[in-house]
């Protein structure tokens, strides 16, 4: 139930509404035991066996009290309106305490709705803010289709069973508890018995309901990895297609999915067992109530009237629905749980890269960027091993290397996006683990070897994180970035939407609209991360002079495995295996006869 805790605590900013749910809750209780009561005298005055009562008692919580006075007024209205007049009068009474009945529910669920969407919400926004928050390092070691599964799937179940089980959890054990005691005071000794079958029955009902939690679990868990296969399919499409690896995929998919389905049917079995296994043993212990009940009142052995007896068993009958849908409700949270815990694991995961307690604002860079010793590993291997460099203001330093050399890992570590586990990176003197992460990646500007698009405009994918930016600022950055031309023979220009991840673009469209984005923050750093790969061979050479004028007396840190774009480098790093095994500038390199040499020849001979 830990994890029920943690739901609860999203409950406590709606105490008010709560508060009045269960306060409208329980004058419908109190309207709805009032209407059964009024079987008492109905059946009464029909059979002819209600005595004239012309004493009116002193009120105190007693039933006897409170039918010899009930039918004291009854004898004024017999008296003056006759049989038939009471008869009418009660039906009246009814309809009116009906009408009021579930008009305080309506009040009731009226006021538990804005709880039951404002708690999903919060856990809704919760989710989103701690995917935001985790490090890059947490998604690369999950699959993200069961990511999605946690935040829709797993989010909804919660709706459907724990939230919507809240209206049932405040109302369902009040009249449970509201009907026992007046049937306690109506007769203690049959109540007494009724105290002791009902626990049995419910003992019964939870055996079961706690089986539900670990098939769920089971089943939102392939959920996930299903969901898996579908981003995994919708991704490689093109792929899939190419290879005529459909039937493949429909395979793994239809094998996952037959095993979703066998778990399903499994749970969905057991929680199906929970309403008409509860309506039968209420049905059980209603028999034996109206066997053990019925003998005493023949008997004599109980100091209820015939009528009183059946209006007992009326008020006792409306317990057995509550108790139902009770147990339904268990059934529920039991597979809500499951769900609950999926999603606290996500909500309580550590998020290691965050700002420290006296963290620096930092708005500029004027000197360095500085490792030293540094080395990173993501699970067991190293992918840099001591690496030293110093990183000039202004200088424009290339990475080069065979694919797996450490190079994009190198670039993530300057804005934190992994932290070093051995050495110190520092910028202006200043470790990174000190500077405020949002100052520190205000420096930056990224260009991604795989160009990152919204689903949105032209103008707000370059616009984006940029909130100020006018219309002559990103026309004058997609111009840099050669990009203006194509963007204007769109239908809506600057307003017309790219498409989910830029799809109605070419590779080498998307890539100059991830330049323009860069180019618009204008940061003291830029990180070019293969930024010209996906151009052609026109595209390339205007915006590799685009990207060559915005370099000009800015910090430029660029991944190449193209030579020929990063000869008037400041300053070149040959990678090899996680180690910067050379550095110098072309000429120099040339000269070494080593590894670049090789790789220039190579180039050369392609």
């Amino acid at each position: 139930m830990e994890n029920f805790k943690k739901i609860l605590v999203y409950v406590i900013p709606y105490w008010s509404r709560l508060a009045l749910n269960v306060v409208f809750n329980l004058l419908s209780v109190v309207f709805s035991l009032f209407t059964l009561n009024m079987l008492i005298p109905f059946v009464s005055i029909l059979f002819a066996t209600h005595e004239e009562t012309y004493q009116l008692m002193v009120f105190r919580l007693d039933f006897q009290v409170i039918i010899n006075n009930f039918y004291y007024y009854l004898t004024l209205i017999i008296n003056r309106y006759g049989e038939v007049g009471a008869l009418i009068s009660i039906s009246m009474l009814v309809v009116l305490t009906s009408l009021l009945k579930n008009g305080f529910r309506y009040l009731a669920l009226y006021n538990l709705a804005p709880v039951r969407n404002g708690v999903v919400r919060d856990i809704r926004n919760d989710i989103y803010d701690k995917t935001l928050d985790l490090p890059l390092a947490y998604y690369s070691q999950g699959r993200k289709g069961d990511l999605i599964s946690r935040m829709t799937n797993d989010v909804q179940q919660i709706e459907t069973t724990v939230i919507h089980s809240f209206s049932m959890l405040l109302r369902d054990p009040m009249t449970i508890i509201v009907y026992m005691g007046w049937l306690l005071l109506m007769s203690p000794q049959l109540t007494l018995f009724v105290l002791v079958l009902l626990p049995l029955a419910g003992y019964v009902i939870g055996r079961i309901a706690r089986t539900l939690k670990p098939t769920a679990l089971k089943g939102q868990g392939k959920m996930g990895i299903l969901l898996s296969v579908m981003e995994e399919t919708l991704t490689g499409l093109r792929i899939i297609k190419a290879f005529n690896a459909e039937e493949k995929m429909q395979r793994q998919f239809r094998s996952l999915n037959s095993l979703y389905t066998r778990i399903m049917n499994k749970l969905y079995r057991r929680q199906d067992l929970a309403s008409p296994l509860s309506e039968f043993l209420g049905t059980t212990v209603f028999i034996i109530i109206l066997m053990y009940g019925g003998s005493l009142v023949l008997s004599g052995g109980s100091s209820l009237s015939p009528e009183a007896f059946v209006g007992y068993l009326a008020i006792f009958s409306q317990i057995i629905q509550p108790a139902k849908y009770f147990s339904k409700a268990w059934y529920d949270i039991q597979k809500g749980m499951a769900s609950a815990e999926r999603i606290d694991k996500l909500l309580s995961a550590e998020v290691t890269i965050r700002d420290s307690s006296n963290a620096i604002p930092k708005k500029d860079f004027t000197s360095d960027i500085v490792f030293e010793g540094v080395s990173f590993r993501y699970e067991d291997n190293y992918v840099l091993k001591n690496i030293n460099i110093r990183i000039r203001k202004g200088q424009r330093v290339a990475l080069v290397g065979q694919s797996g050399a450490g190079k994009s890992t190198f670039v993530d570590l300057i804005p934190r996006f992994y932290d070093v586990e051995e050495g110190e990176i520092r910028i202006d003197g200043i470790p990174l683990a000190d500077i405020r992460i949002k100052d520190l990646r205000s420096l930056m500007g990224n260009v991604n070897q795989e160009p990152i698009l919204f689903n949105d405009t032209f103008f707000n994918n370059i616009a984006f994180g940029e909130a100020g930016a006018s219309q002559e600022d990103v026309i004058k950055a997609a111009m840099i970035a050669n990009a203006h031309d194509f963007i204007m023979e769109s239908p809506l220009g600057y307003h017309t939407n790219v498409g989910d991840r830029g799809g109605k673009m070419s590779g080498g469209q998307r890539q100059r609209i991830s330049i323009a984005r860069a180019v618009l923050k204008n940061p003291p750093i830029l990180i070019l991360d293969e930024a010209t790969s996906s151009l052609d061979t026109e595209s390339e050479k205007l915006v590799q002079q685009a990207l060559t004028n915005v370099m000009q007396n800015r910090t430029s840190i660029v991944i190449a495995h193209r030579l020929s774009t990063i000869v008037h480098a400041d300053l070149i790093c040959v990678m090899h295996e996680g180690r910067i095994v050379e550095t110098g500038t072309h000429n120099e390199l040339l000269k070494l006869n080593g590894i670049y040499n090789k790789l220039h020849g190579l180039q050369l001979f392609s």
